[in-house]
């Protein structure tokens, strides 16, 4: 296990504001260690291994650690809740959980590692029973950066579509099977709060959750490296749209999602069954107060009183610099 913790997966979000030097040094670090990993180890567990670890890191210990703050700082987590106590994993009792929210989070992390399980599952079978090539490449070669945008790019568009028509069609059908345990589970919370991301019943995780991830890769079958981009995006995505917290690192890719998940629960379940909510606006089963098109314009207009904002703070130092200099420059004359 320290072979996988000492794999420098984390210096390329480093190597921008590196020099070229550095960055050159960075990489060849990084080729040995991944090649060194990868010729040590058997392909399955370097996939199985890298896998839990990104999940662990991305979406178990913050979300973990967000529940934890709600659980034991209530009057503090309410202050950054969109929905006030309601909001709060325990409701508007507070103080007062009960043993179903604990149930939650350990039926959350339960399904976290059936899913790595089913992918160990399913390599097994691959390349063990049938002997043919893996899902997932395990190899020392690595893919271009170029490469890896494109694959998570059609990876998120695959799982886009996968999870909007079982979503719909497999969990909101009244002749479906799955729906009866959806509605059991995940539409027993009142609104989404840390960990319940992965909250729902075992075989209606897999279908629901597991699957539009795992089957993308699959198809394009993605090198390592990208299926763990692919994963950290997923998860810090999850991590965040599922906090109930009014912050977000973007209005547009997180807000919106956090809102339309909301609403999907608050709504009984009437429409946003997208992630992105892109085919719910192509299809008409967006609901509630935004779409897809007014969180564009909400990013924009973020992101244009973002830089009014630094604008006006440096005029104002320079004001004050000015300022300054008049002053020192009277007091001498003085």
């Amino acid at each position: 296990m320290g072979a996988f913790l000492s794999v420098p997966l984390l210096s390329f979000i480093l190597l921008p504001t590196m020099s070229s030097y550095a960055t050159t040094l960075n990489i060849l670090f990084f080729y040995m260690t991944w090649s060194t990993l990868v010729w040590s180890h058997p392909p399955l567990r370097v996939e199985i291994l890298s896998t839990g670890a990104f999940r662990m890191f991305f979406f178990v210990l913050p979300s973990i650690l967000f529940f934890l703050f709600d659980v034991l700082t209530p009057s503090a987590a309410v202050i950054v809740k969109a929905h006030g106590e309601a909001g709060l994993p325990g409701g508007r009792k507070r103080f007062k959980l009960r043993l179903k929210e604990f149930k939650i989070a350990g039926w959350s992390i339960f399904n976290v590692c059936l899913a790595l399980v089913m992918q160990a599952a399913v390599e097994w079978f691959l390349t063990r029973f049938l002997r043919v090539r893996s899902a997932i490449r395990v190899s020392t070669r690595i893919p271009s950066p170029w490469t890896m945008m494109q694959d998570i790019f059609l990876g998120l568009l695959f799982r886009e579509a996968l999870t909007y028509l079982v979503h719909r069609y497999a969990l909101h059908h009244p002749r479906s099977p799955l729906t009866k345990l959806h509605w059991a589970w995940y539409h027993e919370l009142s609104l989404p709060f840390p960990l319940t991301a992965q909250y729902d019943h075992p075989l209606v995780y897999l279908v629901h959750k597991f699957l539009p991830i795992y089957l993308p890769a699959m198809f394009f079958r993605f090198h390592m490296l990208t299926y763990l981009a692919f994963i950290a995006a997923i998860s810090v995505e999850e991590t965040f749209s599922y906090s109930g917290y009014t912050f977000m690192p973007t209005n547009f890719f997180l807000g919106g999602i956090a809102r339309r998940k909301e609403i999907h629960l608050l709504e009984a379940g009437e429409g946003n069954f997208g992630p992105w909510g892109i085919l719910d606006w192509i299809w008409g089963t967006t609901i509630g107060e935004t779409d897809i098109e007014e969180d564009v314009q909400n990013e924009i207009r973020d992101a244009q009183l973002g830089l009014r904002v630094r604008e006006a703070m440096e005029a104002n130092n320079r004001k004050v610099h000015v300022d300054t200099l008049r002053r020192n420059g009277t007091g001498r004359r003085r």
